[in-house]
Formats: structure tokens, C-alpha cells, sequence
């Protein structure tokens, strides 16, 4: 039995930031899919034994489970060593922007790729032009941060960068964004983390639980 076992589902981009990380880091770990597509994350029972937060990705090891994407990085860098900030000032710089990740870069393109490819029916247009609109002027912040720059941090990668990678892996027909021709840099920083050992896409890396994907279990 793996001594990391990681609840998910292969359409959570959080799940697959922590799920890269353990991969990266040749943990040894498994994914445990859950019906979240049937709604079993509101379920009071689920909640009071894996999350009361109601939500993916639950990190389980040695008897403890934990949450939030964010939180579970800073933790198995803590803990492992591996990708972890070097010194007080770095550990500083990747908690700013794991922050700014959560509340900003993942945020408005989870819900923007959301709204348009996994919501019945369709959001209005308005709604969806806003959400482009706060995820592009996120994008903006990031790709001009990694022009100068090959990883988050500077030379190497670190846990802001597994952070920052959730959702910018996933197909452009499901996002909505063709990064490769609109952010060249955040293009190549992507190239980068795929071209490290250990990287699997998410929907492989990840082929448990029910998908959001209409067709997909």
C-alpha cells in the first residue's frame, strides 16, 4: 500500500498540483478516485471522515488526511525536502505566490474553464467574457514574472511552480486559452516542468474517481 494516497479526480487541476508534485518528487502514492461528478463531496458523512471543506484534493499519510493544494505543497516540501524553498526569503517569495495562485492565476481560469465547458446550461456571455477578462489580466502578471526567468523562483523548480501549474495543462478546447500562441513564456515554463522526470498529464496521471468530462467516468 502506497504511503501517500491522494484523493482526486483527473478534471481537478488542484488535485493535479499536488499529484505532479508527488510524482516529481518519486513519492510513493496513489490516487483514490471519488464520485464527485455524483456529488459525494456534500455528503455529511464524507465530509465529517475525509473533508469538511467539501473538496478535492485530500492528501492522506501515516493516519492524517489534509486539504488545500496550497497548504498540502508547503507541507510535503516541509517534510520531504524535495522542491523546497531554500532559505526564509524564498520560503517568503513561494508562499506570495502560492497566494496569489490560489486567489488569482488558478482561480479565475478554474472558473472560467468551468463555467464554459462543465456548467448545463451555458453561463451568459457577460459572464463569461468577465471571467476571460480576470484571468487573462492573471496570465498577463504571470507571463511577464516568467520572461525573465525559468522557473517561479529563478533556476529551479520549486513548489510555487507545482502551484501555479493546476490548470495550464489541460486542453484549450476545455479551457478556453491557447497559451502556446497567446503567453510564449508561461508556454515555456510549461515545457520546462513537462520535460522534468516524472511529469504525466493530468487526466493520465490522474484516471480515477468520476470525471466532469461529459462521456467520462
Amino acid at each position: 500500500m502506497a504511503r501517500y494516497k491522494l484523493y482526486c479526480i483527473g478534471a481537478s487541476g488542484n488535485s493535479f498540483k499536488v499529484a505532479l508534485y508527488l510524482n516529481c518528487a518519486g513519492l510513493d502514492w496513489m490516487p483514490v478516485g471519488i464520485d464527485f461528478a455524483g456529488g459525494v463531496q456534500r455528503d455529511a458523512d464524507w465530509r465529517a471522515d475525509v473533508n469538511a471543506m467539501g473538496e478535492v484534493p485530500v492528501l492522506e499519510v501515516d493516519g492524517k488526511r489534509m486539504s488545500q493544494s496550497g497548504a498540502i505543497l508547503m507541507w510535503l516540501a516541509e517534510t520531504t525536502g524535495h522542491f523546497a524553498p531554500r532559505d526564509a526569503d524564498e520560503r517568503q517569495e513561494a508562499l506570495r505566490w502560492i497566494l496569489f495562485d490560489n486567489h488569482k492565476f488558478t482561480n479565475n481560469h478554474a472558473i472560467h474553464r468551468f463555467q464554459k465547458s462543465f456548467t448545463t446550461p451555458p453561463p451568459h456571455p457577460a459572464v463569461l467574457a468577465f471571467m476571460r477578462s480576470r484571468a487573462e489580466s492573471s496570465f498577463a502578471i504571470v507571463d511577464k514574472h516568467l520572461a525573465s526567468r525559468p522557473f517561479m523562483l529563478g533556476e529551479r523548480p520549486t513548489i510555487a511552480d507545482f502551484s501555479l501549474a493546476g490548470y495550464v495543462f489541460y486542453p484549450p478546447e476545455e479551457t478556453g486559452f491557447d497559451i502556446a500562441s497567446e503567453y510564449p513564456a508561461i508556454h515555456a515554463w510549461r515545457s520546462r516542468l513537462a520535460a522534468m522526470k516524472g511529469f504525466v498529464p493530468p487526466y493520465e496521471l490522474m484516471p480515477v474517481g468520476s470525471d466532469l468530462r461529459v462521456g467520462r467516468t
